[in-house]
């Protein structure tokens, strides 16, 4: 995708398939807000006036960046290579670490690259953006696949593609501390928040990006 046309165009396809605002936004790679803009840009939202334009930019749109990593994600070779890299900076971030906890979907593979260069289980978490369309997201709830390994108190990692908010991340570390777990060190393809760490737990990147210049 070159521009926001497209992403518009992106974000109507996939509204039109029935996933949730909290999925396209999952899908674009960009904040829950952001694919609130773009659907109902696309004429595609049921109700234009119900969400108010997040942090509107110069221009109109929000401040917001899209990642697009597909070049990676479509070749198996290339994606192991990104999970090798990201297991190289968390390697040294525990010696107990036997878990290695993908956030769906994107960050499933990437997890299951690390795990495997780390010697380490593999659990899945299915974060709460995923039920949400509008309104309060603290009222839904996150899941751990039964079809993956299980916390039952163990140290682990947490992987994701991208950071946007930091919201999924906070969720996904408090969630796993309800279930007994301890997280040690998270990862993700691209901060785009330069988030040092999520409640007390470190958070490393292989590409941080900064925003240069002032919001108006």
């Amino acid at each position: 995708m070159k521009n926001v046309d497209d992403l518009i165009e992106s974000a109507a396809e996939l509204a039109n398939q029935g996933l949730s605002k909290g999925e396209i936004a999952d899908e674009l790679n960009v904040s829950r807000e952001t694919a609130s803009w773009l659907v109902e840009r696309s004429g595609s939202g049921t109700d234009a006036a119900a969400t108010p334009d997040p942090e509107p930019s110069g221009d109109g749109g929000p401040h917001d960046i899209h990642v697009d990593w597909s070049a990676l994600g479509r070749d198996s070779a290339r994606l192991y290579h990104a999970g090798a890299a990201m297991a190289d900076l968390l390697e040294k971030q525990g010696e107990e670490v036997d878990l290695t906890i993908g956030i769906e979907k994107a960050g499933v593979p990437l997890a299951t690259s690390v795990a495997r260069e780390l010697d380490t289980d593999l659990g899945a978490y299915a974060p709460a953006k995923h039920q949400w369309e509008e309104g309060d997201i603290e009222e839904l709830g996150g899941t751990f696949s039964r079809n993956f390994a299980q916390i039952r108190g163990r140290e682990c990692y947490v992987v994701d593609d991208t950071i946007t908010s930091g919201t999924t991340m906070t969720e996904t570390v408090k969630a796993i501390r309800n279930e007994g777990g301890k997280p040690v060190a998270c990862c993700v393809l691209v901060d785009k928040q330069g988030v040092e760490a999520v409640e007390g737990v470190p958070v490393h990147s292989l590409i941080n990006v900064v925003r240069v210049g002032d919001e108006e």
